[in-house]
Order: C-alpha cells, then sequence, then structure tokens
C-alpha cells in the first residue's frame, strides 16, 4: 500500500458548520478579489463581485419558487458564467445542485429528473427542444431558461435574476451536507448518481489543485472538460476561484482550431484536456507554435496518456503534460504526476492525503512491485454513495476504500502504470494484456493517430488483441501498412501481445469526455 500523509489533515481543518459557496465568498472578500476577473466567455467577462452577486440572487430565486432546502435543481447547461453562478448559488441556498451532460438523450435525461426528483431545470436555450417535452409532464415543476435570445413562454433566468433581491444569508449547512450530485456517464448501465458534500469541493483544491499545480491569481486557465464532468468542475470552477484565478469558458464544442485560437487569444497559462484531444492538437496544422503560447501546466486526465503525446507535446510547447486520475466517485485527480517528477507512461505518485492499494483477483492486497491488480482509494474526497443504488453503493464503496474498476502495476519506483479498465483486459493464452499498452506501440508509429485494442476471438474462439486504427491520413491505409502495424508491435513488446487483426477506421467511439468506447468496439463481435 501506498499513500503519503502530508496534507491529510486537510480534511479536519475544515470546520462542521460549513458552506463551499460562503467559505468561497468569503474568500474573495477577504483577498480583495472582487474586482477581479473571474470568468470570460462569449458574453464578455464577469467580476467575482458580479458572481456573487448572481449566485446569490438565484438562492433568493429558489426561495421565491418554492425549492425547499435538500431538494435537487437539475442543470442543463453550457459553461457560461451562468453555470457556476447557478451552481453555487444553489449550494448558497442549502439546495442540491445536480449538473448534467448536456449531450447525452432525451431518454437519458428523462431517466435523470425522474431518478433526482428535481423540482427545477435551469436548462440554456439550446439544449430545451431535448427536456420541453419532459417537463411538461411533471406537476409542480418550474422550467428556467438560461442564454434566452427571443421570447419563450418559459422563465427567463436573466430576468429573474434581475428582479430579485440577493440573499444576505446561507442557509446553515455542515461539511457532511450533501451539496450535489454528479451522474457517471453509463457507459455499463444506466447513469448513477455519486453523491458528493460540501467539503469534497474544497478538499480537491486543497490536497491536489494547490500543492500540486500551484495554481496562483495570475493565472488564466481553460479547461477541455466541461463544467459538468467531475474533472471540468475542478479545472474551470473550483480550483481558479480558490486562488482568484480567471477561466475562459467555451460553450461551444472544442476543436483543436478552436481551442488554438483560444488559448492564444487569451494567453492561457493552465491548459487540461484528454489524451484524445492533445493527440488532435498536435494533429492539427493550424495548432499555434511554442512563441505565441504562454502555457506553464498541461493536465491529462479521463484516460492514460499515451507516452508519444506526452514527450511530442513537451519537444513542441517546452511543457510537460501532468498525468493523472481521477474519478466521479472520487471528485478529483489522487495519483499523478508532478511538475520536475514527470514519468510519462505512467499516472505518477498518489497525492498526499490519499492512499493507494491494489488487490488481485482473489482479493489480496498487493504489496510486491509489477505485480497487477485492481486499483482502489481511500481519501476524504470519496462520494457518500450512488443515490437510489444500494447494489453499485455496495459493489463500489468498501468502507473507507472507493474503487476504481481501473487495473495497475506499481513499479520499482513507486510509480503507477495503467494496464486497462477491468473489463477491458485481455486473457492471451492465459497471460494478461493490457490493450493500453498495446494501443501506446501502436500510436509510437508515425503515421497512427489513434488505436483502440479489444480482446477479439479467432476462428478456435481464442482471445487474441485486435487493434482498430485511425490513421493521421486515411489514404495511407492498405494491407502493406498493417503488416508494418504488426511488426512494429512486435518490435516494441512481447511477440505474444501484438495484435492479430488490424482495422482502419475514420474514428473511433468516445464518451463527452474523449474517452474510447471499446466496449462500442467489441460489441461488433456479434455482428461478424
Amino acid at each position: 500500500m501506498a499513500g503519503a500523509v502530508s496534507g491529510s489533515g486537510a480534511a479536519e481543518d475544515i470546520p462542521r458548520d460549513y458552506n463551499f459557496a460562503v467559505d468561497l465568498f468569503q474568500r474573495f472578500k477577504n483577498q480583495g478579489w472582487l474586482g477581479r476577473t473571474a470568468f470570460i466567455d462569449p458574453n464578455g467577462a464577469t467580476t467575482y463581485a458580479q458572481l456573487v452577486e448572481r449566485a446569490r440572487k438565484f438562492g433568493t430565486v429558489l426561495t421565491e419558487k418554492g425549492i425547499q432546502p435538500g431538494e435537487r435543481v437539475l442543470m442543463g447547461m453550457l459553461d457560461t458564467a451562468d453555470w457556476p453562478a447557478v451552481f453555487l448559488g444553489t449550494l448558497h441556498a442549502g439546495r442540491v445542485a445536480v449538473p448534467v451532460n448536456t449531450l447525452m438523450t432525451e431518454d437519458d435525461y428523462r431517466y435523470m429528473l425522474a431518478d433526482s426528483g428535481a423540482r427545477m431545470l435551469v436548462v440554456s436555450q439550446a439544449l430545451l427542444p431535448k427536456f420541453e417535452k419532459l417537463v411538461a409532464a411533471i406537476p409542480d415543476f418550474h422550467l428556467i431558461v438560461a442564454d434566452s435570445h427571443e421570447e419563450l413562454p418559459h422563465q427567463d433566468l436573466d430576468l429573474l435574476i434581475d428582479a430579485a433581491e440577493p440573499a444576505q444569508r446561507s442557509l446553515p449547512t455542515t461539511c457532511d451536507t450533501i451539496a450535489f450530485w454528479l451522474y457517471t456517464s453509463g457507459s455499463t448501465g444506466k447513469p448513477k448518481a455519486a453523491v458528493h458534500v460540501h467539503a469534497d469541493l474544497r478538499l480537491t483544491n486543497d490536497l491536489y489543485a494547490a500543492p500540486i499545480l500551484g495554481i496562483t491569481e495570475s493565472d488564466v486557465c481553460f479547461s477541455v472538460a466541461k463544467l459538468f464532468f467531475a474533472y471540468g468542475l475542478g479545472n474551470a470552477m473550483t480550483f481558479p476561484l480558490s486562488v482568484g484565478a480567471t477561466t475562459v469558458l467555451l460553450p461551444d464544442r472544442p476543436t483543436p482550431d478552436g481551442v488554438g485560437e483560444l488559448i492564444r487569444k487569451h494567453q492561457v497559462t493552465v491548459f487540461y484536456a484528454v489524451p484524445t484531444f492533445y493527440a488532435a492538437f498536435l494533429a492539427s496544422p493550424a495548432a499555434p507554435k511554442r512563441e505565441e503560447l504562454k502555457l506553464r501546466r498541461c493536465v491529462s486526465a479521463g484516460e492514460a496518456l499515451p507516452p508519444e503525446i506526452g514527450k511530442r507535446w513537451r519537444e513542441r510547447y517546452g511543457v510537460d503534460i501532468l498525468d493523472g486520475l481521477g474519478s466521479t466517485e472520487m471528485l478529483h485527480i489522487f495519483l499523478s504526476n508532478r511538475p520536475g517528477d514527470v514519468k510519462y507512461g505512467t499516472s505518477g505518485k498518489p497525492v498526499p492525503g490519499y492512499d493507494i492499494r491494489l488487490v488481485s483477483d482473489d482479493g489480496n492486497v498487493i504489496t510486491a512491485p509489477n505485480e497487477m491488480g485492481e486499483l482502489q482509494v481511500r481519501g476524504p474526497t470519496s462520494a457518500v454513495m450512488y443515490w437510489n443504488n444500494r447494489e453499485q453503493s455496495r459493489t463500489t464503496f468498501l468502507g473507507e476504500w472507493t474503487r476504481s474498476g481501473d487495473k495497475y502495476v506499481r513499479d520499482q519506483e513507486g510509480y503507477y502504470v495503467y494496464c486497462g479498465r477491468r473489463d477491458d483486459m485481455l486473457k492471451v493464452g492465459g497471460i494478461y494484456v493490457s490493450p493500453f499498452e498495446v494501443e501506446g506501440a501502436l500510436q509510437s508509429h508515425p503515421d497512427v493517430l489513434e488505436a483502440a485494442v479489444v480482446a477479439w476471438p479467432d476462428d478456435d474462439a481464442l482471445i487474441k488483441p485486435k487493434a482498430f486504427i485511425v490513421l493521421k491520413s486515411a489514404n495511407a491505409a492498405c494491407d502493406a501498412l498493417a503488416v508494418a502495424l504488426q511488426e512494429h508491435c512486435k518490435q516494441k513488446l512481447a511477440p505474444y501481445k501484438y495484435p492479430r487483426w488490424i482495422e482502419f477506421r475514420a474514428d473511433l467511439p468516445k464518451t463527452a469526455t474523449g474517452k474510447i468506447q471499446r466496449f462500442k468496439l467489441r460489441a461488433e463481435i456479434g455482428g461478424r
């Protein structure tokens, strides 16, 4: 078992009577940040003072609409300055914020509305068609539209806030009062709502962002991951607001060209993305040059970073990518590389305040290096439970320990090496093969942009690796290149690990966070 204890006292520093929004708002005042710019979005700049005022006014709106303490407010909102105002205003008022993925289907939203029992939805106008019919059938329900650009037969967020007086007092809450839920992606079934408390938000900053990233009030931050993700919530709200920094928000879908222009225009210093986006950014002919940018911190999470991508990024921009592991259940990163201590091909070492253990298939804790096991984590930011899902809660939350579902090994130096999701692992000839290791070998080939490796049965129903490849130039696809890629893998890996089949694709199925959905590729076995 590994994990440092330095910084683990942060949980004890949080008083029993505690509200995260109150904590932030008081910090803004005490530090003299009220006149500083908190957010920049397509509508312009929002100061810290304006953020506080809008949040407190939204708290008044909740009271006026009869939303009771502890009741849920569903947020189907694009990334603008209204997002943190609604989220923090909900927490300040002692209600529960439930941000949802803006890329889900109408059926997903129907399930989330029923599961959460929310009595209010704040939705961006662009997303209104996915919700309008659903909420019309719910009695005593409040639909509020944000970013409204036309007359609508619904309540308008701007008009409601403009007409409200700022709430002068917050509702009394404790550090353990439920503050917000985050729904998991639901890639293996219905989405599960991870329930988090007020203290969790501050602790992710105190344990990870402050000591590992060292963000300051002079930083300008941008996150490719949206605010409704656990990763993006810390990146673009909790962390910068905790130090008086400025965050640039992008409501649109992030593209390499668009993000390249954004981080150049606003001189972003702290940049967060996922491996797939870093790869696409590097492949973009319009990507900014090093001298056009002011990047000083780059972070990756969501999926393990292939070593080649990290090395190429450092060569081009002179900044290491700090790859780390986090989860919705733990709220943010608990295993990470550090500035000046980056080992590409690993997720780094435990963040102080968290403990890590690897558990074998037979349930024993692994103490020797270089033995694969499922990674479990212990730390103060773990979710309380999955809402309305006792069975999955019991399976995931094992007392103080939380199962990650990831397979890892710890090397001789104490760095943790990702092997794959528990359900993605291949067993070839009785030996575990990490799909991520094979994908890394493939991505080191100069023609390969992306790769996904899955378990595939041969004619004798024996499992072997199959690779799905996206090339930098689709015109290069041919049988000769497929053979060359197989030989390339044989040179870099043990012979039994090479992919027996290579299939070229225009793209790979991904979640909204950029994670490759290998289960969709495996599902094609039945259609062969």
